[in-house]
């Protein structure tokens, strides 16, 4: 499976191949890495499109599979594709499931009785009483808190699980080389030590505006319900 995997990251770095393209190409070819080193008459005729099949060309000629699963694991990172049997359950029924999820911590099995907290970077004092109040109330009642690290909301949440004793799970907009908004590396530390990061983003990936609708789909995904505790009419929480 590590020769295979190396291929699944590989191939998550080359821009235009998602779960859709993951799929066809693993169904065209058995396997990633047979994917991966299929002719370019094979890629443009296996029904993943002639620009994603140009894009994967052109990507192997820059991208070193190996090479890419040494960067995770050195960094002490832990790669899920779908074949893994520690891949999210609940995440593989999603539509689009990501096809490589990173994680920095662990995934246990109790993490499926878990309820997204989330809400506005800038809240009121009263909307931080709440996320405190329900990071702690969910914690106490043994169930994973999962939110987006950000700044308010968030945030506050992530912190009262972890005060309570309590499990949280935090699923990031970028790679997991870069911890942001960068004031919370404390708090990742923590998140890391009760529960984990998430992502689907390689390492290298920094935060864009366009990643945190994809994120919040996993956020949701992995949850059964999420409480948006306070968030303005254009909020991405919403």
């Amino acid at each position: 499976m590590g020769d295979e995997k190396a291929h699944w990251l590989a191939l998550s770095r080359v821009g235009g191949i998602g779960a859709v393209r993951f799929r066809t190409l693993l169904d065209a070819f058995g396997s990633i890495e047979a994917a991966w080193h299929a002719t370019p008459e094979e890629l443009r005729g296996c029904g993943i499109g002639p620009s994603a099949a140009s894009a994967l060309i052109e990507g192997r000629e820059k991208i070193d599979p190996s090479g890419e699963l040494t960067r995770v694991t050195s960094a002490g990172y832990e790669a899920l594709t779908w074949l893994d049997e520690g891949y999210p359950d609940r995440l593989r029924e999603i539509a689009q499931p990501p096809p490589v999820l990173y994680a920095d911590g662990r995934i246990e099995a109790r993490d499926r009785w878990a309820v997204a907290v989330v809400g506005t970077r800038k809240p009121s004092a009263y909307g931080v009483s709440v996320a405190r109040d329900l990071g702690r109330i969910l914690a106490e009642n043994s169930v994973v808190v999962i939110s987006g690290l950000a700044r308010g909301i968030d945030s506050a949440a992530h912190r009262a699980a972890l005060a309570s004793g309590g499990r949280t799970i935090a699923v990031l907009g970028n790679g997991l080389a870069m911890i942001y908004p960068p004031e919370n590396h404390r708090l990742a530390d923590a998140v890391i030590e009760r529960g984990a990061l998430l992502t689907e983003f390689p390492m290298g990936v920094g935060p864009a505006a366009e990643n945190f609708p994809r994120r919040n789909r996993i956020l949701a995904a992995l949850s059964l319900g999420v409480v948006v505790v306070e968030a303005g009419r254009q909020s991405g929480a919403l």
